[in-house]
């Protein structure tokens, strides 16, 4: 009876518990680390996100940055913003949500509105307009390596790995080729997804035998 019950709960399949290992020891800290990502931030901060507090600190598993990058990319607003209320808010509460927000836009902000005020007497010089469509070109490439870097975490996600692929295939089609308003593509896939992904999990628990 014991050989059965261990085979049994064995075969069953559960989500491996996914922290980051270290977290901010004080809001200072907190507010330090999302200056500095911000003013690294050139293009797009995900990808440094993802590599100073995933990689480099530790504070966020890199289960934990895919799902809260989920969830600041359906909530409306810039979702860097969103990430740093979210993160900031984990560890010290609304006050961290705050600090993690200033921390992010204070010093960046100072730094747009010097270079708004040089950049308007060069803008319409050709080797400037160049230097902006490189550095696009730079930011375009460090996204897709930040993705690419996240793919291994899929492995454990409640739906099959190739389902995901398929999510993946399907809005990239819809946003890309297709032209579908990211409205209806976070509607449609995102919401049917999230919607799956919750029947699963529940057809798990209910699957696992109770002690």
């Amino acid at each position: 009876m014991s050989g059965r019950w261990s085979r049994s709960r064995s075969q069953i399949q559960r989500p491996e518990p996914d922290h980051g290992a270290e977290q901010p020891d004080s809001l200072t800290a907190l507010f330090w680390a999302f200056t500095w990502l911000a003013l690294q931030g050139f293009g797009g901060v995900v990808a440094v996100v993802q590599r100073e507090l995933v990689d480099k600190k530790r504070w966020l598993s890199r289960g934990q940055f895919m799902e809260d990058w989920a969830v600041a990319q359906v909530l409306p607003g810039p979702n860097v913003v969103n990430l740093s209320l979210m993160i900031g808010d984990r560890y010290f509460g609304w006050r961290g949500g705050l600090v993690a927000l200033a921390g992010m836009l204070t010093f960046p902000l100072l730094i747009v509105l010097l270079l708004a005020g040089l950049f308007a007497g060069v803008s319409d010089v050709p080797q400037v307009q160049g230097a902006l469509r490189g550095m696009s070109a730079v930011a375009a490439g460090m996204i897709t390596a930040t993705g690419l870097k996240m793919l291994p975490s899929l492995k454990k996600n409640v739906i099959a790995l190739p389902w995901c692929w398929a999510l993946a295939a399907l809005t990239f089609v819809a946003i890309a080729w297709l032209r579908v308003p990211l409205i209806w593509v976070l509607a449609v896939l995102g919401g049917g997804s999230g919607l799956w992904a919750y029947q699963r999990l529940n057809a798990q628990q209910q699957t696992e035998p109770k002690p």
